[in-house]
């Protein structure tokens, strides 16, 4: 059973996962001006990935509370769904509807693909 000091990690983790997607996210709407949100698509594969690996390295070189606090707090926190969602449904609203299948169908497939590798790598690391 998971214990308290694991549930205390899990939300550290996940607060600070939540700066991490704030900040990036900042700075790469900083720097890339386009229609479609980059910032929300680059934090969702990127988390994506870790969290392919983090699941495939679980049982062998990190334990499951650790699964627990990286994949549930830190990337929980760090990915954003609910953002990508809204994101496309106000491009879809303002009749982007290219730009919003594009962002919404672009982001499912590039984050499962994302997984997928790092399901992949993270099994090689792991042995």
């Amino acid at each position: 059973m998971t214990g308290p000091l694991t549930i205390l990690l899990l939300c550290i983790a996940g607060g600070v996962g939540a700066a991490l997607r704030f900040t990036l996210d900042g700075a790469v709407k900083a720097r890339v001006h386009t229609v479609l949100p980059p910032g929300t698509m680059l934090i969702n594969v990127l988390g994506a990935f870790v969290l392919g690996i983090v699941t495939a390295v679980t049982g062998t070189l990190i334990s499951p509370d650790a699964e627990l606090v990286l994949g549930t707090g830190l990337l929980g926190g760090f990915t954003t769904f609910s953002t990508a969602s809204l994101e496309t449904v106000t491009l879809a609203r303002a009749g982007h509807w290219g730009r919003a299948a594009a962002n919404g169908f672009g982001m499912l497939i590039l984050a499962l693909a994302a997984a997928a590798l790092g399901l992949w790598l993270g099994s090689l690391w792991a042995g």
